[in-house]
């Protein structure tokens, strides 16, 4: 996975090049070094007629305009950077930036709604307002939910999507993505490769049609900017371009300069947060305090465990990790799932998925992991700041209370 090719008349360049170069590769013919910011929200024409012929084919095609945006609901310089990099990062032949990770999913669902194909097949877990979406019509689609067993005898003729989330948040299951693929036969497949980022693995090389980001999280990297993408092909892209364009969920100019240049570090910062995170886990899962761990097969810096106290003790009682919603951030984050990110999801739903009560996600930062170590620990063994709540039963085949840590 460290050579990319991107045609025959192309040079592969490894991951990490590509990281730093792509969506800059103009830079130094236009005389700059860091990429420009545009923030204009409308552009001069003096020629209507030309204008007009311009909008008709956007109108129609959903083609990215030759020459200016004509208005920034259409495109934005900036933003057209950061798409073409995190394609060239997936693989795929082009990319459509959203306002967050939510918009990008709503305009996935509106673009398969407009051809008719309402349906959606669905593995949970998914992130919690994912399930949401789906779960509650809210776009007038149905959801069929699944295993990943159960996936080609849920297709339907108006089944227009397959989503999975792996590793999925925020239990961190896999799925094997290439037999998913070819369970969904000619319906796309949709991976939201948030936790995994290109760095651990490219959903389209397995079979996946179209990738989901919430660019919020590891692609910015900071925690101060919030976006959303689809890496695709070029036909589904002028769809979704020309749904960005009518529901108006644009990424701003300003957060396509910073999302373009967090992927210049992604590739470092996610194997650095992961090399910590697998320390940690390697720590957790002999620790016996601990009643479960779960971690992919593929690494990364996202951690789920399962604790034998309360939870919540644990959440108050860190002090350099933050507690807090939201991953992928420089910095440490923990939060209690079955109280926040996966709270709007039905408890018996949760539970069926895995996520129990007494379930901690963890996303790894960059600090040394001797001082996360300390404070995780001294928060493990704070004293209860009220009675312990009961212990929730475990979902099934998902024993909570197992003599020794499993590690998953």
């Amino acid at each position: 996975m460290d050579a990319m090719d991107y045609g025959p008349s192309a040079t592969p360049r490894a991951l990490a090049t590509e990281a730093v170069h792509a969506g800059r590769d103009d830079l130094a013919s236009l005389g700059l070094h860091a990429p420009p910011i545009d923030l204009s929200t409308t552009y001069p024409s003096y020629d209507a007629r030309a204008e007009a012929a311009r909008i008709d084919e956007f109108a129609t095609t959903g083609a990215r305009l030759d020459g200016p945006p004509v208005y920034a609901r259409l495109d934005n310089p900036t933003v057209a950077r950061f798409e073409e990099a995190l394609a060239r990062l997936e693989g795929t032949e082009s990319a459509v930036a959203f306002a967050s990770g939510m918009a990008a999913l709503t305009a996935v669902l509106l673009a398969r709604a407009s051809q008719g194909l309402r349906h959606v097949v669905a593995v949970r877990p998914l992130y919690g307002c994912s399930d949401h979406l789906l779960d509650a019509g809210l776009l007038g689609t149905e959801v069929t939910w699944t295993d990943p067993a159960g996936i080609a005898g849920a297709i339907r003729p108006d089944t227009g999507l397959v989503m999975v989330e792996s590793p999925a948040n925020p239990t961190l299951a896999e799925a094997d993505l290439r037999a998913l693929a070819h369970s969904c036969g000619s319906v796309p497949l949709l991976v939201d490769n948030t936790f995994a980022t290109p760095v651990l693995q490219r959903p389209v090389e397995q079979g996946a049609r179209i990738v989901l980001h919430s660019a919020t999280k590891y692609l910015g990297g900071h925690g101060d900017v919030m976006g959303g993408v689809v890496a695709c092909d070029e036909e589904f892209a002028r769809t979704l371009r020309q749904v960005r364009f009518a529901t108006g969920g644009v990424l701003h100019p300003l957060a396509g300069y910073l999302l373009l240049r967090g992927l210049a570090t992604l590739p470092v910062r996610v194997r650095a947060a992961s090399g910590t995170a697998a320390e940690l886990v390697r720590r957790l899962a002999t620790d016996p305090r601990i009643a479960r761990v779960h971690y992919p097969r593929i690494g990364g810096a996202m951690i789920a465990f399962e604790v034998y106290g309360d939870p919540h003790d644990v959440i108050a009682g860190v002090r350099l990790i933050t507690p807090a919603v939201s991953l992928g951030s420089v910095d440490t984050l923990i939060q209690h799932p079955a109280s926040i990110s996966h709270r709007i999801v039905a408890e018996g739903d949760r539970r069926s998925a895995g996520v129990s009560d007494r379930l901690l996600r963890m996303s790894v930062g960059l600090e040394d992991v001797e001082d996360l170590w300390r404070d995780l620990t001294q928060a493990l063994s704070a004293p209860p700041a009220a009675p312990l709540r009961a212990a929730a039963p475990a979902a099934a085949g998902r024993p909570v209370g197992v003599p020794r840590p499993a590690v998953r």
